[in-house]
């Protein structure tokens, strides 16, 4: 649900020399190009200085939005000039959706071999060209990810779907305005558990001595006066925003893209 509140006590404090490997590295630089990503995906992260608890999610997202050293610096592209600006407006309302992370493999996406849909070689089995709003789904891959109504879209549960690492898996597969696909899984794979080790932080529970994930990831939208405004006015399957937030580091991560054919 949006909510509309004010009075949240958190303050936010950008982490101007923070790099992301993930975005940096030239193998992954050119695979983000040949996807249409490249140049329209970012990361960016802020500090905070209070205790935060998931259930304070409203409050610390509509804070983070109000807050003057986010909104001077928060990058996103402008949908009039295509150029990357700040978010410099009065934001008013957000919506955070809770995005479960609890996977600390890549298991998952095992099945999508047990079923055929990628062959033992790792190339992505071929099918009849069917169009799904912007998309082409020229594959088998895109077919179980993208058409609910597909023979085999259901080796994923909804449950499966709503978690964060498959939800960076999609985004990559599904790419830009001119994306490129791949012809195997791999790069996707590859990319997704690059993105996933690197945004997430981990930390072994004393008791059961087993890793566990400690981060919690909000997917986010921010509305001002004129409406939506934050990650675009302009909705889209493609263009995302995610607040990854460390509670023990208490840094905030912000994973965006907007989606469209340009690269700058």
């Amino acid at each position: 649900m949006a909510q509309d509140v004010s009075g949240a006590k958190f303050t936010f404090h950008p982490l101007e020399n923070r790099t992301f490997n993930f975005l940096d590295n030239r193998s992954s630089r050119e695979l983000l190009t040949k996807w249409s990503m490249n140049g329209r995906i970012s990361a960016q992260a802020f500090r905070y200085d209070e205790y935060f608890q998931p259930y304070q999610k409203n409050d610390f997202v509509l804070a983070f939005f109000q807050d003057p050293n986010v909104t001077s610096y928060l990058k996103l592209l402008s949908g009039s000039s295509l150029q990357w600006t700040t978010l410099g407006t009065k934001v008013t309302k957000i919506e955070a959706t809770e995005i479960p992370c609890t996977h600390l493999s890549m298991s998952l996406f095992d099945r999508l071999s047990e079923e055929n849909i990628v062959k033992e070689s790792g190339y992505i089995s071929k099918c009849l060209d069917e169009y799904v709003d912007d998309f082409i789904v020229s594959d088998e891959l895109r077919k179980v990810l993208l058409l609910e109504d597909s023979e085999k879209y259901e080796i994923f549960s909804p449950s499966d779907r709503q978690e964060f690492i498959f939800l960076l898996f999609k985004h990559l597969c599904l790419g830009g305005a001119v994306c490129q696909f791949e012809d195997t899984v791999d790069p996707y794979l590859e990319m997704t558990k690059s993105m996933y080790k690197e945004l997430l932080s981990v930390q072994k529970d004393p008791e059961t001595k087993q890793i566990k994930i400690i981060s919690s990831v909000f997917k986010v939208n921010a509305s001002d006066e004129n409406g939506l405004c934050y990650p675009s006015p302009r909705p889209h399957e493609q263009t995302f925003a995610y607040l990854i937030v460390d509670p023990l580091k208490r840094h905030v991560v912000v994973l965006y893209h907007c989606f469209g054919g340009g690269i700058f």
